[in-house]
């Protein structure tokens, strides 16, 4: 399953990214983060980067590690988490769009395990509705961040 969501900010490139990849604060931008414990900081960049992140998900609390896997400075990152049979991957990327910002995000979740390849091929479907407005609704709180941010 592969969820894509856009959003256009009135804020420079730059802002907009210093907002995504300052993970650690990130539940000061983002209203569903209740909790942010960095396990890994790298000694440069952003790969290898990892984190626990616990939200507030479908009404329920829910605690995930992350870590960054791949980085093009300035523009995009991906991150990975494996847990309950799947192996979930999402990135974050901005673009110069017209006199704004791009921001995209994606996710896709791939089942490994066979309890997990069961639930997905009976619920995937439903919970891909979820997903894009869980993102939409991360999108639209960093980008009230970045164009209040002066």
């Amino acid at each position: 399953m592969r969820v894509e969501v856009s959003i256009d900010i009135d804020a420079p490139v730059d802002r907009v990214w210093g907002i995504i990849t300052d993970i650690k604060n990130s539940a000061q931008h983002i209203s569903a983060i209740e909790k942010i414990e960095v396990l890994k900081t790298p000694k440069s960049g952003l790969v290898d980067f990892k984190w626990k992140e616990t939200r507030k998900l479908w009404g329920k609390e829910a605690t995930e590690v992350m870590w960054i896997t791949d980085v093009v400075d300035g523009e995009s990152y991906r991150t990975r988490a494996e847990s309950h049979g799947s192996i979930y991957q999402s990135g974050l990327s901005v673009s110069k769009h017209g006199d704004e910002t791009q921001l995209t995000q994606f996710f896709e979740g791939e089942a490994v395990s066979l309890g997990a390849k069961v639930m997905n091929a009976l619920t995937g479907w439903m919970l891909k509705g979820s997903l894009k407005k869980t993102i939409q609704k991360d999108l639209e709180d960093i980008k009230l961040a970045a164009e209040n941010q002066d």
